[in-house]
């Protein structure tokens, strides 16, 4: 006799559903917008199906950097790796404690648990040696200089004279490298938190074994491999954009409510989604379906729950 398996999701959370941009990013502010994402997540427990949930952490980990730096003077500068994981962890604990007390509410019984997630990527991948990730503060020539000399920073030029800032390498995942413990947990009914931020970047070193590399990950990527890794039948990717449009900003702006994977390759070849925004939200998807996964779906953070049923966002298919 067959044994039911539930219905297993990912849901990849932006950065800016916690942090919204324009707002003053207290930790109450986070904590509520917090709450205020969960609806989706709710549905996907009440109707049956194992999750897991992943998040953004851009403008989180930009604010850890900058308090490190401001400390720069009494206390030795922190790894990015490092930073990962503790936004990880404190992102990772207001979803935890906000689910919680909302299934608590829901009379849903559900444990949640966060997972500190490190993810192996190729130290030889080629973006760890042409860096293009701007992260952190905004410099001066003489700032971006100190930083370039004391701490062997790669600075770039950003929009104007007497700009500058850190840049990153933001290499390919590979894989999670807790994926048996997740998938374990996440088929037993455990809502399990993890991969938040893309993950801590880490490489295999033939002596060492798992080691650091300062750089980050894009998280619809990471997200992406962690449905893959954990066996998901459905990834869903939340953004502020209602659906995947062609023609983005134009009169002939025209929105997609589905799109098959040979159609996204052609329509990213044209150069209709940018790297910037659109674009590895759209590879992350065809990705994921491209790997055995049934269906991945873009949606805005308040349409989640319809773009389940078909109604809202896009979904991206085989």
């Amino acid at each position: 006799m067959t044994k039911f398996r539930a219905r297993c999701a990912v849901v990849a959370l932006g950065g800016n559903a916690i942090s919204p941009p324009g707002e003053v990013d207290s930790i109450a502010s986070q904590f509520r917008h917090t709450r205020q994402s969960l609806g989706g997540i709710v549905e996907l427990l009440r109707q049956g199906y194992n999750i897991a949930i992943t998040h953004g952490n851009g403008p989180q980990v930009g604010a850890a950097l900058h308090r490190v730096e401001l400390a720069r003077d009494v206390l030795p500068l922190m790894p990015l790796g490092v930073l990962v994981a503790d936004t990880q962890g404190s992102m990772g604990y207001m979803i935890e404690q906000s689910l919680l007390n909302r299934l608590a509410k829901e009379k849903i019984n559900r444990p949640v648990v966060t997972i500190i997630t490190q993810v192996l990527v190729d130290f030889n991948d080629p973006a760890l040696t042409e860096p293009t990730k701007f992260i952190g503060q905004i410099y001066s020539t003489e700032e971006a200089q100190r930083y370039i000399t004391e701490e062997s920073w790669v600075m770039k030029p950003f929009n104007g004279d007497n700009q500058w800032r850190r840049v990153v390498g933001s290499p390919k995942p590979l894989g999670i490298v807790n994926r048996a413990a997740i998938r374990e947990l996440v088929q037993s009914g455990v809502v399990i938190i993890a991969a938040g931020g893309g993950g801590i970047p880490v490489y295999r070193d033939p002596e060492l074994g798992y080691e650091g590399v300062d750089a980050v990950i894009d998280k619809d990527r990471a997200g992406a491999i962690l449905a893959h890794d954990i066996e998901a039948d459905e990834l869903i990717i939340v953004t502020n954009i209602d659906r995947v449009k062609l023609n983005f900003g134009a009169p002939n702006e025209t929105p997609l409510s589905k799109l098959r994977v040979h159609e996204a390759k052609r329509y990213l070849s044209m150069g209709q989604f940018p790297p910037g925004s659109m674009g590895p939200k759209v590879e992350a998807a065809m990705n994921f379906v491209e790997r055995g996964g049934e269906r991945a779906i873009i949606c805005a953070l308040e349409d989640m729950q319809p773009a389940l049923a078909g109604k809202a966002g896009t979904e991206i298919l085989p």
